[in-house]
């Protein structure tokens, strides 16, 4: 289901600040050589988090799903100076193309790359984060959210990705994929959840931007 018109998208990437000639290669080169590539964040979802994270001026960053690392450069941009951003994907084959673009943007001392399954290392991570960014593995978002909400700081965010799936989610019950279900579920959890408070973006394939009270 195309939710956003191709004319739309295309108007907002005109009116977005350009991607670096370094974030350029890092899409193009993804694209070219890695396997889905529409898993990338790219120009309007990564200046977004780009954004998000000089907002918030973060010192501590969980992002949850690297894949090629365009979203962890973006998100890191905001850091302050003693700031790290902890990114864990469970694809060890993408490593060294992550880290090759981590010292390519000047930010690999920020950058702590974990290679494993999310839910044990996220136990195994003794921080406070102020920013924690949701993408990987749909059927475990629920989950991921209970093990962070006592590492985030009270006013903390929450961005949670492809909540959207694809429009798969606005389907009857009966016709969503075990995807979409899953994104619907969490919604759900979120909602229900008075500890916090939450709006959903329709950026991409949806962002979810929960606040911990």
């Amino acid at each position: 289901m195309e939710l956003i018109p191709v004319a739309v998208e295309a108007y907002a990437e005109k009116y977005t600040s350009p991607e670096s000639e370094l974030m350029y290669q890092l899409n193009r080169e993804t694209y070219l050589k890695v396997a889905l590539p529409h898993m990338l964040s790219g120009q309007v979802q990564g200046k977004f988090l780009s954004m998000m994270s000089h907002m918030i001026q973060p010192r501590r960053i969980l992002e949850l799903g690297t894949y090629t690392g365009y979203s962890a450069i973006c998100l890191a941009a905001g850091l302050t100076t003693d700031g790290i951003l902890h990114t864990v994907d469970i694809n060890e084959e993408l490593e060294t193309l992550c880290h090759t673009y981590f010292k390519a943007s000047g930010q690999a001392d920020k950058i702590k790359m974990h290679i494993g399954k999310a839910a044990d290392i996220i136990e195994q991570l003794d921080e406070i984060f102020d920013l924690v960014f949701i993408d990987a593995d749909k059927s475990g978002y629920e989950h991921y959210y209970d093990q962070v909400w006592d590492k985030l700081r009270p006013g903390g965010f929450i961005l949670a990705d492809n909540v959207l799936y694809h429009g798969q989610v606005l389907a009857p019950e009966n016709e969503q994929g075990r995807q979409a279900k899953a994104m619907v579920r969490f919604c759900e959890k979120v909602l229900a959840d008075d500890r916090a408070e939450q709006v959903l973006l329709t950026i991409r394939d949806g962002v979810l931007m929960i606040r911990k009270k």
